[in-house]
């Protein structure tokens, strides 16, 4: 005999589960896969989750970001607009500077969740 779905074992009984069912919606459409696809090639490049990493703790220049990662200014600035047409980071002038931030929290769950995900 099959045990219902959602239903637990414990101590040799079963229990069906009182906890709402939340599971990720259904794609509704072809676009929505492309969408869903794009973001996760953005987030394929190992430089730009390293800028993703950096960015999660606070803002940073690009000649910040760049001394951090022992890179070019170019090639930081390179990636950050990849990002930022992927609506990964967003960024503020203050001056000739421009402080580069992830967009929002959901870009901070998606580098938080991946982070614990592979030390698991």
């Amino acid at each position: 005999m099959t045990a219902p779905a959602g239903a637990v074992r414990v101590n040799g009984s079963t229990r069906v589960s009182k906890r709402k069912k939340t599971g990720t919606p259904r794609p509704k459409s072809r676009e929505h896969l492309q969408s869903l696809a794009d973001l996760f090639k953005h987030l394929s490049d190992p430089r730009r989750l390293q800028l993703l990493l950096l960015l999660e703790q606070k803002e940073h220049t690009v000649c910040g970001l760049a001394a951090q990662l022992g890179v070019t200014v170019s090639a930081v600035s390179h990636q950050l607009q990849t990002l930022r047409q992927a609506r990964l980071v967003a960024f503020r002038r203050e001056g000739k500077e421009c402080f580069y931030r992830l967009i929002d929290g959901h870009v901070h769950a998606l580098v938080t969740l991946g982070s614990e995900h592979v030390r698991e």
